[in-house]
């Protein structure tokens, strides 16, 4: 198998992942860790489940690779995930020692792959992280977009029934007296 059709197997893999952290009310990105073409790692964003702000897909993946191998460092291995790596997660991939990290969509708050900055491959650290953006970059912004697009609607429902339900609250008072 040529490595692009590799690569969108293994961003389509991130996608399913991202998936379960869409049902469970996540912000929906999937990260996989591949070593010589198998999964070692897998994670989807866990923050509200797991009341852990480090607990992104990322940094899931990492760990459970770490697991995987017995060891921190995760020399020549492929890191592939949904969206563009935010400055957290963009460390982790450099202490980690990661050969190489594929994303779908760019971050433009806080990409730390190229978009907003660069820390995979600043010169100040002792590790530099190759890099790929825009693999399957379409279908994984459309699952992005999807799922804020339907938060904010629901948020919107959400305001429409609270002003409906104070209107409601405000005909059952008592009438006033008229002078």
């Amino acid at each position: 198998m040529i490595q692009d059709e590799l690569d969108k197997q293994f961003m389509q893999h991130a996608m399913v992942l991202a998936g379960r952290a869409e049902a469970n009310g996540e912000v929906p990105v999937g990260a996989v860790v591949v070593l010589n073409g198998e999964v070692i790692g897998e994670g989807w964003n866990r923050l509200i489940g797991q009341h852990d702000a480090t607990a992104h897909a990322e940094m899931m993946a990492l760990r459970q690779a770490g697991l995987v191998l017995q060891n921190y460092r995760l020399l020549d291995a492929v890191l592939y995930v949904t969206l563009e790596p935010c400055p957290m997660c963009a460390s982790a991939m450099v202490h980690s020692r990661i050969g190489k990290v594929i994303y779908g969509a760019p971050d433009y708050k806080t990409g730390a792959a190229g978009s907003v900055m660069n820390l995979l491959s600043y010169e100040g650290v002792n590790h530099h992280v190759a890099y790929q953006g825009g693999v399957m970059e379409e279908e994984c912004r459309a699952q992005l977009q999807a799922f804020f697009r339907r938060r904010r609607a629901e948020k919107k429902a959400e305001r429409d029934a609270r002003k409906v339900s104070q209107l409601d609250d405000s005909d059952t008072s008592e009438p006033k007296a008229k002078n």
